[in-house]
């Protein structure tokens, strides 16, 4: 009876165990995925942010066991330019696509917020964040902006090679004289020898 017993707690046990471990990897699989959740969203939503846009949040950021990190709601609203890596990427990535007056709930694995290494003492090392956030401003961005974000860097680019180039270009071309230039002074002392 002793052996039976024991081989039927064997039993439930791997049963029950396993149970509780494929839950915690699905939670661990949870929060390796940014989730965002709207919480309000205004019933006109005619633009949407995009990377390039500036927005104007108010937010409470918390540590999934609700401890409060930080909050903008007793100051000015915190201003985060879509692209520019302001803010991290986790929360930067839930901006995109919100309306003007939206109000949402991110829910950000570490590795996009602040990693390993967390943002101690607030912030322990591989801590998932919970934001809630409202946008206050939504201002697209202009043509010249648009010009400026997308096309300048590309033109900076396409310069660096351009410039290497021709400081190369004139490097060579001094090197060649100076040798042209040595050239003809050994000549002209030939000559002078004779």
């Amino acid at each position: 009876m002793k052996v039976q017993a024991g081989v039927i707690l064997v039993v439930l046990f791997a049963v029950f165990g396993s149970g509780a471990v494929e839950e915690t990897d699905q939670e661990q699989n949870a929060l390796e995925e940014l989730l965002v959740e709207t919480l309000m969203k205004p019933e006109s939503c005619i633009e949407t942010s995009e990377i390039g846009d500036t927005l104007q949040i108010h937010y409470t950021g918390k540590l999934l066991d609700g401890k409060v990190i930080d909050s903008s709601l007793s100051r000015d609203p915190l201003v985060v330019e879509l692209g520019k890596r302001t803010v991290i990427p986790g929360l930067e990535q839930s901006l995109l696509g919100v309306c003007l007056g939206q109000k949402i709930k991110a829910t950000i694995p570490s590795h996009l917020a602040y990693g390993k290494r967390g943002y101690p003492p607030t912030i322990p090392g591989d801590s998932a964040l919970e934001f809630e956030v409202e946008v206050v401003s939504l201002t697209k961005q202009t043509p010249w902006q648009k010009l400026v974000n997308d096309v300048l860097p590309l033109v900076c680019l396409a310069l660096v090679p351009t410039l290497l180039g021709l400081v190369g270009l004139y490097l060579y071309n001094k090197a060649s004289a100076q040798r042209s230039n040595k050239r003809a002074k050994d000549k002209k002392s030939k000559l002078k020898k004779k």
